[in-house]
């Protein structure tokens, strides 16, 4: 890697079968490839560290019991947005949070233990956060498509 903030084709590689299979070792990776264990361990730890890719057991939440499983569509105002990241981001039942375009600012998802669960996310936290105009929640009621796998932009080349 030359430290720059751009991936090469070997990165790529390596995202690539950890999208396909997250428990994949360094060693099988690196035999794969054809390179080093020790270049996949030093790549993989460049691409964690400066968050190109996080390797974690992605769950089905409805499975594991809540029952409130959605997304926020938040609009703030615009001068208050980066203190109302800062506020969902201590939000435990708040997973993710993105800066979007379009009819929010903000969409957020969440996940909550049921539906007084997310009444109180919404009325106790999110319209509390000093920034926030309005939250639209949409529940999740089921997946039916969630593939991780998608490469890299220059995958396809």
């Amino acid at each position: 890697m030359n430290g720059t903030d751009t991936i090469d084709s070997t990165d790529s590689k390596i995202i690539q079968m950890l999208q396909e299979d997250g428990r994949l070792s360094n060693t099988f990776i690196a035999k794969q490839l054809g390179v080093s264990e020790a270049t996949v361990r030093k790549r993989l730890n460049r691409l964690i560290e400066e968050e190109y890719i996080q390797i974690v057991a992605v769950s089905n939440p409805l499975k594991l019991g809540f029952e409130a499983v959605g997304i926020l569509k938040i609009r703030t105002d615009i001068t208050k947005i980066n203190d109302v990241f800062k506020a969902l981001e201590k939000i435990k039942p708040v997973w993710f949070v993105v800066q979007t375009t379009g009819d929010a600012d903000i969409h957020a998802e969440f996940v909550a233990p049921s539906i007084m669960a997310l009444n109180e996310l919404i009325n106790q936290h999110i319209y509390k956060i000093d920034g926030v105009i309005s939250a639209e929640s949409s529940l999740i009621l089921n997946y039916i498509k969630r593939n991780y796998n998608w490469g890299t932009a220059d995958s396809g080349k």
